[in-house]
C-alpha cells in the first residue's frame, strides 16, 4: 500500500507557501503585484521544479509577470534553499495558469448559446386551466 502523503506532495505544498511568501515580501517588481501561486510541481528527482501562477488581469500583463518572475527565479531559488534547507534546491519555471482564464471563456459562450437559443424560441402563452 503506497503512503498516503509522499514526500513529493509535501514538497509541492512547502514550496508553492514559501514562494508565495518570498513573492510577497522579497520581490519588488510591480508587474508580479497580484500574482497567486497555484500549482507547484516538482520532478521526481526533484532538481526541477514548474510553478503555475494566475493573476487578475488581462493576459499581457499575466506574460509580463510570468517573464518577471522567471528573470527572478535564482533569487527566489535562493530564498528556498534558506528557508527550506533542501540538498538540492529545485530549479524553478513559472508558467501561466490560463484554466481559469479558458473556464470563464468556456462559461461565456455557454452563457451566449442559451441567450440566443431562449431569444429564438417563441414565447408559450400562459394558460388559465389549472387542474383542481
Amino acid at each position: 500500500m503506497p503512503r498516503e502523503y509522499p514526500r513529493k506532495l509535501r514538497l509541492n505544498v512547502q514550496i508553492q507557501r514559501e514562494l508565495t511568501s518570498l513573492i510577497r515580501h522579497e520581490l519588488t517588481d510591480p508587474r508580479i503585484v497580484g500574482i497567486t501561486v497555484t500549482t507547484v510541481d516538482v520532478a521526481p528527482d526533484m532538481r526541477q521544479a514548474n510553478v503555475t501562477v494566475s493573476l487578475l488581469g488581462p493576459d499581457d500583463q499575466l506574460k509580463a509577470a510570468v517573464k518577471a518572475l522567471n528573470h527572478a527565479a535564482g533569487k527566489l531559488r535562493h530564498g528556498l534553499g534558506v528557508n527550506l534547507r533542501l540538498r538540492f534546491v529545485p530549479q524553478l519555471h513559472f508558467k501561466p495558469d490560463v484554466a481559469l482564464r479558458e473556464g470563464d471563456r468556456i462559461a461565456q459562450i455557454i452563457r451566449k448559446a442559451v441567450t440566443e437559443d431562449r431569444a429564438h424560441i417563441p414565447a408559450q402563452p400562459e394558460s388559465d386551466d389549472k387542474p383542481e
